[in-house]
């Protein structure tokens, strides 16, 4: 027969309290964040457009075969449209090849292929793939992506695959969505 004392009841009761405590603490009180910009190396080729509002979508491609997914999007959209307010940039990423030279020969080849004009909405992305993937909440490098991003790089919304007009709304309506914080006068992406 199993004895129990009257401590039992009380340290599992203690522990719960503790345990919900720690858990109140932790969770995000402003914002959801479902993931965040990994460190890496990044600029805006050609001339910069005007300077990134508090949030921001970023059109992700992990292959050449994706253009038709990250177009769907621009079109569903309405991107390239005259009179569209919303911040955004195509964010390819690419594996890191190590130097700067190389880099540079993979940007060109970008805005050779992409001209002057979309050139200033290429932010190439050099870094792991995988660790990309993983650290902003992705399910993989299957289909393209779109993030909704704020200016510290916190992924506060996502979409993946070709556009789907319910997704793009729920995503419009986190772009649309303020924060009450200060904007940096900084604009630089991770």
């Amino acid at each position: 027969m199993r004895r129990t004392t009257l401590w039992t009841p009380t340290l599992a009761w203690v522990a719960a309290v503790v345990g919900a405590l720690m858990l109140a603490v932790a969770a995000p009180s402003e914002k959801t964040v479902m993931g965040r910009l990994p460190t890496l190396a990044a600029q805006r080729l050609g001339q910069p457009g005007q300077v990134p509002a508090d949030r921001m979508l970023a059109l992700v491609g992990f292959s050449r075969t994706q253009r038709s997914e990250i177009n769907s999007w621009i079109r569903g959209l309405g991107l390239c449209e005259e009179g569209e307010s919303i911040a955004w940039v195509k964010m390819p990423v690419i594996t890191d090849p190590g130097d700067d030279q190389a880099r540079k020969a993979v940007e060109q080849r970008l805005l050779d292929t992409h001209g002057p004009r979309q050139g200033a909405r290429l932010v190439p992305v050099f870094t792991d793939r995988d660790n990309f993937v993983r650290e902003t909440g992705l399910s993989g490098r299957d289909h393209a992506s779109v993030l909704v991003l704020d200016r510290d790089g916190q992924v506060l919304a996502k979409a993946e695959g070709q556009f789907d007009p319910d997704r793009a709304s729920a995503l419009r309506q986190t772009l649309l969505a303020s924060d009450t914080k200060p904007l940096p006068a900084s604009s630089a992406i991770r």
